[in-house]
């Protein structure tokens, strides 16, 4: 699998945040396509029916807000690892929550990482940094037969 093929699905309502965050990911030296969405509607319809989608094109990273102005991001993580096209893709959720609850549902519901967004500006690119990096050495499932 080329590195090139995992596309990155960042859900993210907050402009300043979105930018920051695909600042640092660049920063690291992560070349992979980055799909932005505001809103949970948009972005599960393009998870679960785009043709480019991760339902229907195999790999995708997925970087997911949870304070979203349609849905929450707890349910939105729900679908994606309901799914059987989807459960295995990695979801890194990145909040400003840090309520140990809505942490430990988040990683029940099957979550892979869970970063607390710092309100602190060079925490929060140091945070991003350091995801970078791990995206670049993360191994991504392929999604279904077609591999």
């Amino acid at each position: 699998m080329s590195e090139h093929s995992v596309n990155i699905i960042m859900i993210e309502d907050d402009e300043g945040h979105a930018r920051l965050i695909e600042k640092n990911i660049r920063r690291a030296g992560i070349a992979n396509a980055i799909r932005h969405f505001v809103d949970g509607t948009t972005a599960l319809d393009y998870l679960f029916h785009a043709p480019d989608g991760p339902a229907n094109n195999g790999p995708a990273l997925i970087l997911l807000d949870l304070n979203l102005p349609d849905m929450s991001g707890i349910d939105i993580l729900g679908k994606i690892k309901a799914d059987p096209r989807l459960k295995r893709t990695p979801v890194v959720v990145l909040t400003t929550t840090d309520d140990k609850q809505e942490i430990q549902r988040c990683y029940d519901l099957g979550a892979n990482v869970y970063i607390t967004k710092p309100v602190n500006y060079e925490n929060f690119a140091r945070a991003i940094q350091q995801l970078g990096l791990f995206l670049s050495v993360i191994q991504v499932p392929e999604v279904g037969d077609d591999a």
